[in-house]
């Protein structure tokens, strides 16, 4: 699919779908998008998209509809409900769940679809809201060879790495590899930043120090000022973490694997979560490792 060979569905608008919808349109794409807010899609339209009322009327003009939904409960809804995309007449023959979702449960639903004519590809992405904006995500892609070459060049638009693994639930597991390897390092930094201070370390110096050696990382460089002042404004909510984590195990369980960190750091995000931290920054983990309660000084809720 090429920028003049047809329509582009695309299914919600959030931090990371709204500036992916527009790096599509920008490079071409007749992109019709749909949210159930309003105001990102007033946002869309004026970087060029079009909108639609239904995701009924998405499936009726894209033969190619991407979702950028929290997890595959939301897609389904959206497959199924009222208006959705499989109601009406659907020319919609590839579903691409571009969200964080369960290998397990995409691999269920590919099979479900497939009778119907209707291929699924998983292809969740990793570079945050930054590498939306800038059209530099790192998308995982899974599923049939055809149907991911197909989309290639709708990817491409969105991010500067773009890697088939395998079929569908392929995507969905490297992502889980992902997620796994940011969850520990963002446990990781946290202990480093309570061990430090409560030897008189400043936190933003032994940053830095680490930062110019071998444990700098991505996630230092996009976590350093949460962890250095603080500051848990969310810029990735530890609750979509802790549902990410949820699907390593399950992952690790399905595959007969035993995986002794992603269960401690699985555990420290439910207890972020239990305690009501969920919608504060992931690298809120170390609050929760100083012994902090919900009101903590520490904490930046506005």
């Amino acid at each position: 699919m090429t920028p003049d060979t047809g329509t582009v569905g695309f299914l919600g608008l959030g931090a990371m779908g709204l500036p992916m919808a527009v790096n599509l349109a920008r490079a071409g794409f007749d992109v019709l998008a749909w949210n159930r807010g309003r105001s990102p899609l007033e946002a869309a339209a004026a970087a060029g998209c079009r909108i639609a009322d239904s995701p009924e009327q998405v499936a009726a003009a894209a033969p190619v509809v991407l979702t950028m939904l929290p997890d595959l409960p939301q897609v389904i809804a959206l497959l199924d409900g009222p208006g959705g995309l499989r109601s009406g007449r659907p020319v919609m023959d590839t579903l691409v769940v571009m969200g964080t979702v369960s290998p397990v449960a995409v691999r269920i639903l590919a099979e479900k679809l497939r009778p119907q004519g209707i291929t699924v590809v998983d292809a969740p992405v990793s570079g945050g809201v930054t590498g939306a904006r800038d059209a530099t995500l790192s998308i995982m892609a899974g599923g049939p060879a055809e149907a991911v070459a197909r989309i290639r060049p709708c990817l491409e638009a969105m991010g500067s790495t773009v890697r088939r693994l395998g079929d569908t639930g392929a995507g969905s597991l490297a992502k889980a590899c992902n997620q796994l390897v940011v969850a520990g390092t963002l446990v990781a930094l946290a202990e480093a930043v309570l061990l430090g201070e409560r030897g008189g370390l400043e936190p933003a110096a032994l940053l830095d120090v680490l930062a110019g050696g071998l444990a700098s990382s991505e996630v230092l460089a996009q976590k350093r000022h949460h962890l250095a002042e603080g500051d848990f404004t969310p810029s990735g909510p530890a609750r979509y973490l802790h549902k990410d984590l949820g699907f390593v195990l399950d992952s690790a369980a399905d595959e007969g694997v035993t995986l002794p960190l992603s269960t401690t750091v699985a555990g420290l995000y439910a207890a972020v979560e239990a305690q009501g931290l969920g919608d504060l920054d992931n690298s809120v983990v170390l609050d929760l490792l100083r012994g902090s309660s919900p009101d903590s000084p520490h904490l930046t809720k506005d």
